[in-house]
């Protein structure tokens, strides 16, 4: 009981008033209930699932989902019901600690641990390698669903990020375009000079947006992260336990100083852009995620080929990119876990990936769907695929991510916004993490 009642002020203190449901978390059991009856056509079973809101293509990829596996399964009946991204969380947590969560739910890969930590999921371990065919999903994805040696989310797609360059302003500067071979990636310090020579401040125009800007939610840890891990740097040492000697390594302060330089020693990445710089003409080259490419598609102005291209994420010591997403769970306090997994089962599988994929062009999390979209063998997604397969690494799976992923946050906006010192703001950093990993490993 210490071990919750520790747990619960941790969270209190040093995640957000945003997360406070999780007090009431330590009242969990992680006991299974049985079914108490047999799914019937007169009778069916009715499983609550539930989502984060996405955006229109994903919304109907889950409505088709959902439709077919009713049609295929007439005993089970599927409630769905989506929340807006920015309620999702604090809805959920709400009806896990009053002890009413539905069957199914949705689960951001990087949280895992903490929801497993509590009793909160049921382990997916046997039927995941029972029923799962998990030798099709890639070794890195299986591990961002795994806590604690055991698998506890099923995945449906990927993520991942690259590089998006202006062909307009690297023509008219004379710049040769870079590469689109997944395994040639440019690295950081020529992307600087090329940075360099397309940044004219007087007009406006910055060379790089390095990593996103300086957004909120768990945008600054995805896209900075990786610059760590380029150096050779982490966030936390290999078996959790601290961010001493990792996060603030000379590795580490090497990543940051090069990341606080953009904006101030070499000015190639501006504090504030207008709206759509890339488009615009007033941003060279920026990175952004897999998802985006669908976006700039769907503009009528700025194309492909024509206007844009994509390259590997920069590299700089390794080349590594982030990934994880959204993936389907099982709460603890479900009566229904077979016909619960039943419907992650198929919604995983290869028939259910294939419909997702169709509609939404996400990165499919299985090998065989990969092969089976021609478009995702072919420039540029075969650059989102391959770095996903290949290069891709998790963020930590630990109960206390969401102070390690906050930490980041503020650790890039000082060094980044404020131009602070990088060895203070990064012992700073790290002074939270290791304050927070105290808590859940000293109850």
């Amino acid at each position: 009981m210490k071990k919750w009642l520790s747990l619960i002020t941790f969270t209190i203190l040093l995640i957000s008033s945003s997360l406070y449901a999780l007090s009431f978390l330590g009242t969990f059991s992680s006991s299974k209930t049985e079914n108490v009856e047999k799914p019937n056509k007169t009778n069916p079973i009715v499983l609550t699932f539930w989502r984060n809101n996405g955006n229109a293509a994903e919304n109907r990829a889950y409505e088709k989902l959902v439709s077919s596996f009713e049609a295929a399964h007439p005993a089970i009946k599927v409630h769905m019901k989506s929340f807006p991204y920015s309620d999702y969380e604090i809805r959920l947590r709400t009806e896990l600690a009053t002890g009413n969560p539905p069957d199914v739910l949705t689960i951001d890969s990087p949280t895992l641990a903490l929801y497993a930590n509590t009793g909160s999921l049921s382990s997916l371990d046997s039927y995941m390698r029972n029923e799962g065919n998990i030798e099709d999903i890639p070794e890195s994805t299986l591990k961002g669903m795994s806590f604690q040696g055991d698998i506890y989310l099923a995945p449906l797609v990927e993520s991942s990020i690259a590089l998006f360059y202006n062909k307009r302003l690297f023509k008219k500067a004379g710049i040769p375009f870079p590469s689109g071979d997944p395994n040639k990636p440019m690295t950081w310090e020529e992307v600087l000079q090329i940075a360099k020579k397309l940044t004219h401040p007087e007009k406006g125009v910055y060379g790089i947006d390095p990593a996103d800007g300086f957004n909120d939610g768990e945008s600054p840890a995805y896209f900075k992260m990786p610059l760590l891990w380029q150096f050779g740097a982490d966030a936390l040492s290999p078996d959790g336990t601290t961010a001493s000697g990792y996060l603030d390594s000379k590795e580490a302060l090497k990543a940051l100083q090069f990341y606080q330089d953009l904006y101030y020693k070499d000015k190639v990445a501006g504090f504030e852009l207008p709206p759509d710089p890339f488009i615009s003409g007033k941003l060279a080259m920026t990175v952004l995620g897999s998802w985006g490419l669908k976006d700039l598609e769907n503009s009528s102005e700025f194309k492909l080929g024509e206007d844009f291209g994509v390259a590997p994420l920069p590299k700089e010591k390794y080349q590594v990119v982030p990934n994880g997403g959204w993936a389907l769970g099982i709460s603890s306090k479900t009566k229904y876990s077979k016909e619960a997994w039943e419907f992650i089962k198929y919604v995983t599988s290869y028939e259910g990936i294939k419909i997702y994929v169709e509609e939404t062009g996400d990165i499919p999390a299985r090998y065989s769907v990969a092969k089976d979209f021609p478009e995702f063998n072919q420039y540029p997604k075969n650059i989102f695929l391959q770095q996903a397969q290949k290069f891709s690494k998790n963020r930590p799976v630990t109960p206390a991510y969401p102070v390690i992923s906050d930490a980041l946050k503020t650790l890039f906006e000082e060094v980044g916004l404020g131009g602070n010192d990088v060895g203070a703001s990064a012992k700073e950093a790290v002074e939270k993490i290791n304050t927070s990993l105290k808590q859940i490993q000293n109850p």
